[in-house]
């Protein structure tokens, strides 16, 4: 992994990291490299494939895949988004679902599949 390739800074991790569970501040477990975590989650976000396409420099993809329902179960998402999206040194680190368009048949438009399966004849 290019660690110069992430996007959470060091002053963004500072203003993070208090919000997230599973630090040595905390009782219980304390978590294997939380900023990581958050980088593989965001790594996902910006790529939008499958978890199981995650790379192995991030984890395991059903590790990463679970700690994060955990997290969205829990609105530990939610609470670093109330708490950072006001600034705008997070502008690119956020993703919000107003700015992201799709192509006009990914909501089903009218179309179909253009191409035919091997061995199949065209219907007259």
């Amino acid at each position: 992994m290019r660690k110069e390739r992430f996007v959470i800074s060091d002053q963004s991790w500072a203003a993070i990291e208090p919000l997230v569970p599973g630090t040595a501040r905390d009782c219980g477990v304390t978590a294997k490299n939380t900023r990581l975590f958050l980088e593989a989650v965001l790594w996902r976000v910006r790529v939008g494939g499958p978890w199981r396409d995650l790379p192995s420099g991030f984890g395991e993809w059903n590790s990463v895949f679970r700690r994060f329902r955990r997290w969205a179960q829990r609105g530990v998402f939610q609470r670093i988004f109330e708490a950072v999206s006001g600034d705008p040194d997070f502008e690119y680190v956020l993703i919000d679902g107003t700015i992201i368009s799709a192509h006009q048949k990914a909501s089903g438009a009218k179309g179909g599949l253009s191409i035919r399966p091997l061995g199949v004849q065209k219907a007259d």
